[in-house]
């Protein structure tokens, strides 16, 4: 939107949002995590389902994850504007109206509930509607101005769409998803406090109560080795449930251990760089895990009979 408003007769209309104010409000970044994860649940789950069914439960989780980001968007604008980290995004930025990202988070947010519970399952529906509460209540509205625990409690949102997907083929959810939910439920803490570290400022100028500005980066470098460690052997839990076997049982050992000593480099190394590499890493770290999850399915022996 390159004028906030057009005149017509006499009146003001807002002007029509660019696709790239609309997409970049969805959060495509994130989305791609949220859908590869959901994606990687529904294909490994027993069962079977249609192709095209399958392809409309993913496309439900996009649209409710791009949803929900607009949403926060909205809700965030704040804090946006005075972070350097997310002030050029469109609605602090003044491309696109507040009122207009709500609308289209409302839009795609009850639009995708609605569609996956018609097309699919209303068991999927109930967690992809779940999901979006707790990610715009819960965290974005609740959480995360009021609590350093905001990324350990709020990351449970970003933890539901391997169990989504899985609940499109089954119906429901067992140990399987989850442990699938656990992994990206201890991963998102160090994953985000990595940032922080860097963004600590940021964090500050917007008061908001990150772990790095509330306890310090000593604290929040030692929270970060906590959880590293208790994601290795939680990462190994779909092996335990005789969803997964060699390939990935020694394939997550093996990223685990990397991931941990790239935790273990944060404690000792504070220079923003290592907390940087250390971001970086996690996200690969988490595509590595679903991705050796798809491998699996297809070559491995089983570890559990």
């Amino acid at each position: 939107m390159s004028e906030p408003a057009a005149r017509v007769a006499g009146a003001e209309v807002a002007a029509p949002v660019a696709l790239g104010d609309a997409f970049a409000l969805l959060k495509p970044r994130v989305m791609s995590l949220v859908v590869f994860t959901g994606a990687v649940g529904l294909v490994i789950a027993p069962g079977t389902i249609h192709p095209v069914i399958a392809a409309v439960a993913v496309l439900c989780i996009a649209v409710g994850a791009g949803g929900s980001g607009a949403i926060n968007m909205w809700y965030d604008r704040d804090i946006d504007a005075v972070m350097t980290r997310t002030r050029a995004r469109p609605v602090p930025a003044g491309r696109v109206e507040p009122g207009a990202a709500l609308g289209l988070g409302i839009v795609l947010s009850a639009g995708s509930t609605a569609l996956m519970g018609i097309a699919v399952n209303w068991v999927a529906a109930g967690l992809l509607a779940f999901t979006i509460f707790f990610y715009v209540v819960i965290y974005t509205m609740w959480l995360k101005r009021r609590t350093p625990q905001n990324i350990v409690i709020g990351g449970a949102a970003g933890a539901f769409p391997p169990m989504i997907g899985w609940a499109a083929v089954t119906g429901g959810i067992d140990l399987t998803a989850l442990a699938l939910f656990g992994i990206i439920f201890l991963w998102t803490p160090p994953h985000f406090w990595a940032l922080a570290l860097v963004r600590s400022e940021d964090y500050e100028a917007a008061n908001v109560p990150m772990l790095p500005v509330v306890a310090g980066d000593r604290s929040t470098r030692r929270w970060i080795v906590i959880y590293s460690l208790l994601l290795l052997p939680v990462s190994l839990a779909p092996c335990a449930t005789g969803a997964a076997g060699a390939v990935y049982g020694i394939g997550a050992l093996v990223a685990g251990l990397v991931f941990a000593l790239g935790a273990f480099r944060v404690l000792v190394d504070h220079s923003p760089a290592a907390a940087k590499r250390l971001f970086r890493t996690s996200i690969v770290y988490l595509f590595a895990l679903f991705l050796l999850l798809l491998f699996d399915r297809a070559w491995s022996v089983p570890l559990v009979p």
